[in-house]
C-alpha cells in the first residue's frame, strides 16, 4: 500500500458522536472527503439530518442518528440503523462531551461549597459519553475484525485550568481510558483494533465562544490569557483538527495506540516563559 493511499478511509464506515457539534462538522467532512461513509450521531436532529442530506447530495455517504450518549438502548438502536445501512462499522470518534455552567467555579464562589452535582454531571458527559459509545459500536467493530476508535481529550487533561473543575476532571478520566482499553484491545484483538485521542488546543465553540470572545469583537481576559499561553498566539481553526483525526482513523497510523496527539499550538508545552 502507497503512502497516500494508507491515508484513505475509502470503504470504511465511521460513527461520530457529537456530530451536530462545531468540531463535530470538521469531523465528519474529513472523513466524507477521505473516502469513508459517517454516521452523524447527536441529540439535535435537525442539524444531523442536514448534515446528512449535504452529505448525500454531493454523493458521499452519510446517515444522521440521534440519540443521547449518555442512553445504552438509544445508542444500540443507532447502531443497527448504520449497520442497516452500510453492513458494517470500521470507526467510532467520541466527539461528544463539553463544559456546562453546573460545572463551573467562578472566582468569587467557595472553593468549599462547590456544585458536587454539576460537577458530576459534567464529568459523566465526558466520561461516561465516550465509554458508553465505546462499548455499543466498540462491539461492532470487533465484529468487522478490523478498525480505530479516537477519542476526544483536551488540554484540560494536561494542565490545571481554572474555573472548569467537572470539564477537568472528565478528560483526565477519559485519558486514562485511553490508554487503559488500548492495551485491553491489544490483548484481546492484537493490532486489528486500536484506541487513541486526540488532544485539541483552544478551538471557539458554542459552549466556549463568550467565555473567550466578547461579542462586541476581541478576547475576553481568559481569552487574552490562552492566546498569551499559546505559541502560535492564536485559537485554532476546526478543519487543522483534520488531518490528524483522518491519520488515527486510517491505516497511516496502524502501529500507533494508546496515544494522544496534540492539536494545541503549543500550548501543552509551553512554561509560559
Amino acid at each position: 500500500m502507497s503512502i497516500l493511499n494508507s491515508y484513505s478511509l475509502a470503504g470504511k464506515v465511521i460513527v461520530v458522536t457529537g456530530g451536530t457539534g462545531i468540531l463535530g462538522n470538521a469531523f465528519i467532512e474529513a472523513i466524507v472527503e477521505a473516502g469513508g461513509a459517517v454516521g452523524i450521531l447527536g441529540r439535535k436532529k435537525e442539524v444531523a439530518e442536514q448534515r446528512a442530506a449535504d452529505i448525500n447530495a454531493k454523493g458521499g455517504k452519510a446517515i444522521a442518528l440521534v440519540a443521547d450518549v449518555l442512553q445504552e438502548d438509544q445508542l444500540q438502536v443507532c447502531k443497527q440503523q448504520v449497520l442497516d445501512a452500510f453492513g458494517k462499522i470500521d470507526g467510532l470518534v467520541n466527539a461528544a462531551g463539553g463544559n456546562m455552567p453546573e460545572g463551573v467555579l467562578q472566582p468569587n464562589e467557595s472553593v468549599f461549597s462547590m456544585n458536587m452535582e454539576g460537577m458530576k454531571k459534567t464529568m459523566d458527559i465526558n466520561l461516561w459519553g465516550t465509554l458508553i459509545p465505546t462499548q455499543v459500536f466498540g462491539e461492532a467493530i470487533a465484529a468487522t475484525g478490523n478498525g480505530s476508535i479516537v477519542n476526544i481529550s483536551s488540554m484540560n487533561s494536561k494542565r490545571a485550568i481554572t474555573k472548569v473543575l467537572g470539564y477537568n476532571m472528565g478528560k483526565a478520566a477519559v485519558d486514562c481510558y485511553n490508554q487503559w482499553f488500548a492495551v485491553e484491545l491489544a490483548n484481546r484483538y492484537g493490532d486489528k483494533i486500536r484506541m487513541n485521542a486526540l488532544a485539541p488546543g483552544f478551538f471557539l465553540t458554542e459552549q466556549n465562544r463568550y467565555l473567550l470572545t466578547k461579542k462586541e469583537g476581541g478576547y475576553t481576559e481568559r481569552g487574552e490569557s490562552v492566546i498569551r499561553q499559546t505559541p502560535f498566539k492564536r485559537f485554532g481553526n476546526p478543519d487543522e483538527l483534520q488531518g490528524a483525526l483522518v491519520w488515527l482513523l486510517s491505516d497511516a497510523s496502524k502501529f500507533v495506540t494508546g496515544s494522544m496527539i496534540c492539536v494545541d499550538g503549543g500550548f501543552s508545552i509551553f512554561g509560559g516563559v
